[in-house]
C-alpha cells in the first residue's frame, strides 16, 4: 500500500492536502483550516498512526499473496512479442544488400563527384596507369587520316518506335530496345509484341514501325554504364575524328541482311556514305570497324555494292577497291557460332542453363508462371539475322562424329605465347578402348554439337546408333491437349512422337543441325533459307552464287577485286567458349514448356572442360578461335578461290587478363565478346592503321592460341 502526503504552501498557510492507499484504492483527502487546534493536531497524529499501521498490515498481507496481474491490452502484447522475435535470416540478408547499396552509392557518387579519387586509389595498388591510346598516339604526333565507319553487331544497336499500337502509347522514338529497358518491366507483354517481326514475312507486323537509332549515339552505350563503342569514339577523338571524319552504320539488326534494304535501304545508305567520306575527306579511303554480326553484315555488303542492280548496288567490280583501305573485323562469327543452334533450338545457352540449375521455377515458369523462355522464343524466332550464324561449312569445318579441329584442348592449362600444346599425342585405354588426350581422358567430340546423353556424347562413332530423323505424321500435336494463348512456338506442332525422335536421333554435327532446325521449327526455316545458306561451295563460279543468300557465308562467296585493300580478323582468347552441348528431353514436355533443355548436370569426364551440359574451347567467351580467325589464317591467306585478288590478311589476337580490381571497370585488357572494345591495345591498332599504317607497320599476325594447327586439320580446297 503506497501513501502519497505532500504538503503546500498556499497563501503562505502550509496544508496538508492527499492522502492515498494505492492498492487498497482508499483515498482520504484532508483540507487544512488556517486556525488548528491542539485536539486537531492529536487527532490528526492518532490517524497517522492508524494509517502506518494498516500499511504495514497490508504490506505483510501483500507479501503473502500471489501479485495481482494487470489486465493485458494489444500494445503490451505486441510489444512484448516483438521482444521476443528471433534474428533470421531475411534480416540478415536484408542488411546485407543495404549495406551493398548503400556501400555501391557511397562509392559512385565518389567516383563521379571526385573524378581522380579512382585513378589516385589503382594506381596506389597497381601502380600507374598507361596513357589511353589516344592520348599516347597524339603525344606521338599520330592525326586523323582514313575516315572511319563503325558497324555494331546483333543487339548492341538500339531501337526505337515510330508506329505502334495502344499499349504503346507515348513511346513515340522512345527506345525499346538499348538505354534503360524501362518498358520491359513496365509493360512487357506489349514490348515483347513490339519486338516481334511477322513470322510470315520476317519484316514489320502490321500498325508496328520499329527503326534504328541514328548517329554515334545508337550503338555509344547498350545501358547506362555499359558502353560498346563509346571507348573507341573518345579515343579517335582524341587524335582529330570527328563526325565528318566517323560515321556508326546503324541498322536493324534483327531483319536479315538483304531485307535491311528492302525495307530501310540500310545498303544504300551505307554505300552514299562511305562515298560522301571518301569525296570530302581528300580521297582517302575508308577503314571499315564491323563488329560481331556486323561483320557478316559488312560481307554481304561488298558482295552487294558490287553486283549488279537490282539485287545488288551496282558499284561495278572496282568500288572496293576505290573507296576501301582495309575491314577490321572484330569478333567476327565468320563460321558462325555454336550457342546460335541453342539459341534456336531451346532458347538457352551457358547463362540459362546455369540459372535454371540454381532456380529452375523461375525459368521454367514452374512457380511464378511467367513463360520467360517461351516468350523469348517465340520473339527472337522471328529475328532472320540470328540464323547467319548457324555454324557454316559442315563437318569439312566443324567436325563430325569422331573428329574435330580442336581435339586434345586442354582447358585448364593457359597456353603462352610461342609455345606448343602438344595434343596431338593420342593414347588407347587398353581397358575401355578408348582413345585418350595427351591429358589421360577420353577425346572431347566437339563435333558432335548437340547430343541427347552423356553417353551419347562421349561414345565411340562405332557404339552409336543413330537413326533416320522422320516425322512419324501419326502423333497429336502438344496443341490439341493444351492451350498456349499467347506463347505458342512451332514446338506446339509437333506430336510427342516427334520429339522423341528427335532424342533418339543422339547427336547432331555441324553438317545435320540445319536438318534439325528444319525438322523443329521449320516455317522458321524455310524464311532463313531464303536469306541464308550455311555450306560450301565448290565452285564458286557457279551462277546460283551470285545469289544474296551465300553472300554472308565465307565459304560461299569471293572476296572482292581489291587487291590493295587489307583484311584484319582481330579477336580474343584465352576466355572458355561454348563449343558443343549435351541436352534432355525436358520433364514438362507435354505442356507449353519447351520440350528440350541443356543437361546441367552432365559433367567431366572428357578432356575437354564439360560445365553443366557444356563443352568449351578456347575464344572470347562468344565466338571460338576457329570461327573468328580461320579464314585470315588459312580460307583467305594469299591467292585462294575464296580470295581471288590476293587481299592481304592479318591476324591480331587479344589475350585475355581480367581486370586488377573492381576500380577498372571492365578492364583495358579486357579480350571478352563485347569488353575488348574498351581493349587499349585493340583500341591503338586501329587507330594506327586509320592514320595511315599497314598490318606490316603494326606487326603483322600475333597469335596466342592454336589456331594455325587446328586450321591444318581441316582439309578444306583452296
Amino acid at each position: 500500500m503506497n501513501i502519497l502526503r505532500r504538503r503546500k504552501v498556499k497563501d503562505g498557510v502550509p496544508a496538508l492536502e492527499t492522502s492515498a492507499v494505492g492498492k487498497t484504492g482508499n483515498t482520504a483527502i484532508r483540507s487544512a483550516s488556517p486556525e488548528i487546534t491542539s485536539t486537531s493536531k492529536s487527532s490528526d497524529l492518532s490517524t497517522v498512526s492508524e494509517e502506518r499501521a494498516s500499511k504495514a498490515s497490508s504490506s505483510s498481507s501483500a507479501r503473502s499473496k500471489p501479485p495481482a496481474t494487470l489486465p493485458s491490452s494489444p500494445f503490451r502484447e505486441k510489444k512484448k512479442a516483438k521482444r521476443s522475435r528471433r534474428w533470421g535470416c531475411v534480416d540478415n540478408c536484408c542488411w546485407l544488400i543495404g549495406y551493398v547499396c548503400v556501400t555501391w552509392w557511397v562509392l559512385l557518387v565518389l567516383y563521379n563527384t571526385l573524378p581522380s579519387l579512382p585513378q589516385y586509389v589503382t594506381e596506389a595498388i597497381t601502380g600507374p596507369l598507361p596513357d589511353p591510346p589516344g592520348l599516347k598516339l597524339k603525344k606521338e604526333g599520330v592525326r586523323v587520316k582514313h575516315p572511319v565507319v563503325l558497324l555494331p553487331g546483333i543487339v548492341t544497336g538500339g531501337l526505337e518506335l515510330w508506329e505502334g499500337h495502344p499499349c504503346a502509347d507515348g513511346l513515340f522514338r522512345k527506345r525499346l530496345w538499348g538505354g534503360t529497358f524501362g518498358e520491359v518491366y513496365k509493360r512487357p507483354l506489349c514490348w515483347v509484341e513490339h519486338m516481334t517481326l511477322d513470322n510470315m514475312t520476317g519484316l514489320d507486323p502490321p500498325g508496328i514501325r520499329v527503326r534504328p537509332v541514328s548517329g554515334l549515339v545508337a550503338a555509344d552505350y547498350f545501358a547506362p554504364g555499359y558502353f560498346v563503342w563509346a571507348v573507341l569514339i573518345e579515343n579517335l577523338a582524341r587524335i582529330g575524328y570527328e563526325e565528318k571524319t566517323m560515321h556508326m552504320a546503324a541498322y536493324d539488326w534483327r531483319l536479315s541482311f538483304q531485307n535491311t534494304e528492302v525495307r530501310d535501304k540500310s545498303l544504300s545508305r551505307l554505300k552514299s556514305t562511305i562515298e560522301l567520306l571518301v569525296e570530302t575527306n581528300n580521297g582517302n579511303k575508308i577503314v571499315a570497324i564491323p563488329h560481331s554480326m556486323g561483320v557478316l553484315y559488312f560481307l554481304h555488303f561488298l558482295k552487294w555494292v558490287e553486283a549488279p542492280l537490282p539485287m545488288g548496288g551496282g558499284g561495278g567490280l572496282d568500288w572496293c577497291a576505290k573507296h576501301i583501305k582495309a575491314v577490321m573485323n572484330i569478333g567476327g562469327p565468320f563460321l558462325g557460332v555454336p550457342k546460335a543452334v541453342t539459341g534456336l533450338f531451346s532458347s538457352e545457352a551457358k547463362d540459362i542453363a546455369v540459372a535454371r540449375a540454381i532456380a529452375p521455377g523461375v525459368m521454367d515458369s514452374e512457380i511464378f508462371g511467367l513463360q520467360t523462355l517461351q516468350y523469348i522464343m517465340r520473339m527472337t524466332r522471328t529475328w532472320d539475322s540470328t540464323m547467319s550464324m548457324i555454324p557454316k561449312g559442315g563437318e569439312t569445318i566443324w567436325g563430325g562424329l569422331d573428329w574435330s579441329p580442336e581435339e586434345g584442348f586442354n582447358c585448364s592449362a593457359k597456353k603462352h605465347r610461342g609455345e606448343d600444346s602438344g595434343h596431338d599425342t593420342l593414347r588407347i585405354n587398353g581397358s575401355t578402348s578408348e582413345e585418350l588426350g595427351s591429358h589421360g581422358k577420353p577425346i572431347a567430340n566437339y563435333g558432335r554439337i548437340l547430343s541427347f546423353g552423356k553417353d551419347a556424347a562421349e561414345a565411340r562413332k562405332s557404339k552409336l546408333e543413330i537413326p533416320d530423323l522422320k516425322d512419324p505424321h501419326n502423333g497429336v500435336p502438344v496443341r490439341t491437349n493444351v492451350t498456349c494463348g499467347e506463347i505458342w512456338t512451332e514446338y506446339h506442332e509437333m506430336s510427342w512422337e516427334s520429339i522423341v525422335a528427335v532424342a533418339d536421333h543422339k547427336v547432331y554435327t555441324a553438317g545435320t543441325v540445319p536438318e534439325l532446325l528444319r525438322f523443329v521449327a521449320p516455317q522458321m526455316m524455310e524464311r532463313g533459307g531464303a536469306h541464308f545458306s550455311h555450306g560450301l561451295a565448290d565452285n564458286l563460279d557457279d551462277p546460283k552464287y551470285q545469289h544474296y543468300k551465300y553472300w554472308s557465308n565465307p565459304l560461299e562467296t569471293k572476296l572482292p577485286n581489291a587487291p590493295d585493300m587489307e583484311i584484319y580478323c582481330m579477336y580474343g582468347v584465352g576466355i572458355l567458349t561454348e563449343r558443343s552441348y549435351i541436352y534432355r528431353v525436358s520433364p514438362h514436355v507435354e505442356t507449353c514448356y519447351i520440350p528440350f533443355r541443356i543437361d546441367g548436370t552432365a559433367e567431366g569426364g572428357s578432356e575437354g572442360c564439360l560445365k553443366g551440359g557444356v563443352q568449351f574451347v578456347d575464344g572470347d567467351e562468344t565466338v571460338p578461335v576457329l570461327s573468328a580467325g580461320f579464314m585470315c589464317a588459312k580460307g583467305w591467306r594469299g591467292r585462294t578461290r575464296f580470295n581471288p585478288s590476293g587481299a592481304r590478311t592479318y591476324i591480331r589476337e587479344y589475350d585475355h587478363a581480367p581486370p586488377a580490381n573492381l576500380l577498372e571497370g571492365r578492364g583495358t585488357q579486357s579480350a571478352s565478346h563485347v569488353d575488348i572494345m574498351g581493349n587499349f591495345a585493340l583500341i591503338e591498332d586501329i587507330m594506327r592503321v586509320a592514320a595511315g599504317a599497314s598490318g606490316e607497320d603494326i606487326g603483322g599476325d600475333r597469335l596466342y592460341s592454336d589456331l594455325l594447327k587446328w586450321s591444318d586439320r581441316i582439309a578444306l580446297q583452296l
